[in-house]
């Protein structure tokens, strides 16, 4: 086991020690620095095998026997509403709430907010070039999805670094006891502030997200009161964390390959193939979310016990030599590219098509309007956020003049 596994340290470049693992121990059981166990699965084949596999389930409840639900960490009661969200669910639950919101993220209503945003990441480049400085996280890649899927739930621009605050408190809070203990005032404003949202919205539904849940919940049946809370917080999350990385991320592996960068930006059209290879090439998520195994499973001939937890690691699927040639190698022509950075499954990311189009905007606008991107630090000095799931900067500085 890498003995920094989760850390930032090991986010900087988790590459080699998926690929040992790709080639001696496929299968492996881990202990996570919370001193409880899970298992990595790492080639593709497996990968896309694990995301399909019913027996590995979404909701631990069902997984787990009496005893071994007994033994899980402390869970706060204000989390509680939380454990309804549809990412945490198997059907027919995740189908009943998956149901509710699939049809605002379609490919055609998605593709009517291109022209919103376009002008998002012009005024954002218009603003970096006033102060002739540019974090590409801070003030690029978080400011564009947090201002779009506010504006889909109908929550005011103003408080999109309120939610993003607390989303990073909560996504690197580890699942021990003291983790979540520690996360506990983040959940609770984050709470706080959804039921007021909640609230406002009984009281004066508009054209939005969150009233179009609310109407669901008070029909009954549909959405109980825990899971519309739930559902709001799946989506500010959901909805900004893997933007903010696949911007990032891919910002920072086309500064590192100036030859992929000058081809797209003398190839615009190649700007749908550039994203699905910043997607495999630097995975938002560097594993899915995780799974438990309700029977034995056996997978690549390691039998993986009833109860586990299982972690399909995205990043190592996507740099597998068995599935990519030469996956080592940034190709923003890439063709095939079947990637697995959203997942598969019933779990496929609902938001993929709308991170699909921000992505694709956001390095077409930054590569036109900074023709002399350059990083502003060298390279070691670049920090990376911990934990398990999420694979991100915390920020990413250059120069655009």
């Amino acid at each position: 086991m890498h003995p920094q596994f989760g850390s930032p340290a090991f986010k900087a470049d988790p590459y080699p020690f998926y690929a040992r693992l790709r080639d001696a121990e496929p299968v492996c059981r881990v202990q996570l620095k919370n001193g409880r166990s899970a298992w990595l699965i790492t080639l593709y084949d497996d990968v896309l095998r694990a995301l399909k596999d019913e027996r590995l389930a979404k909701d631990r409840t069902r997984a787990l026997t009496p005893r071994q639900l007994g033994r899980q960490p402390w869970v706060p009661a204000m989390f509680r509403p939380l454990t309804r969200n549809m990412l945490d669910l198997d059907a027919p639950d995740h189908t009943r709430l998956r149901g509710l919101v699939h049809r605002a993220f379609t490919p055609r209503l998605v593709e009517a907010m291109r022209r919103r945003v376009e002008e998002l990441t012009d005024s954002l480049m218009d603003a970096a070039h006033a102060r002739g400085r540019l974090d590409l996280v801070r003030d690029y890649a978080l400011p564009l999805p947090t201002t779009i899927i506010a504006e889909m739930l109908g929550i005011a621009a103003a408080d999109r670094h309120r939610f993003h605050r607390w989303s990073t408190a909560i996504v690197t809070s580890t699942a021990s006891s003291w983790g979540m203990f520690l996360a506990i005032p983040h959940v609770a404003a984050f709470l706080r502030y959804i039921r007021g949202l909640v609230r406002a919205r009984r009281l004066a539904a508009g054209d939005d997200l969150v009233s179009a849940l609310v109407a669901a919940e008070e029909a009954g049946e549909q959405l109980n009161e825990d899971e519309l809370l739930a559902m709001v917080f799946l989506l500010l999350i959901a909805g900004h964390e893997t933007t903010v990385n696949l911007i990032g991320n891919g910002a920072l592996a086309l500064l590192r390959h100036p030859d992929q960068m000058d081809r797209l930006r003398q190839q615009p059209a190649l700007g749908k193939s550039a994203i699905e290879e910043l997607l495999r090439f630097e995975s938002p998520l560097e594993t899915a979310t995780e799974r438990y195994s309700s029977e034995d499973v056996a997978i690549s001939g390691v039998t993986i016990p009833q109860g586990e937890t299982v972690y399909a690691v995205l990043a190592s699927a996507n740099r597998d030599e068995r599935q990519f040639p030469d996956p080592d190698t940034l190709d923003i022509a890439r063709e095939p590219n079947r990637h697995l950075a959203f997942g598969m499954g019933v779990h496929y990311c609902l938001g993929a098509p709308l991170a699909r189009l921000e992505g694709q905007i956001a390095f077409e606008t930054l590569l036109r309007r900074a023709p002399n991107l350059r990083l502003a630090i060298s390279p070691e000095k670049l920090r990376w956020r911990g934990g398990l799931v999420l694979r991100g900067l915390r920020s990413l500085p250059v120069t655009v003049r």
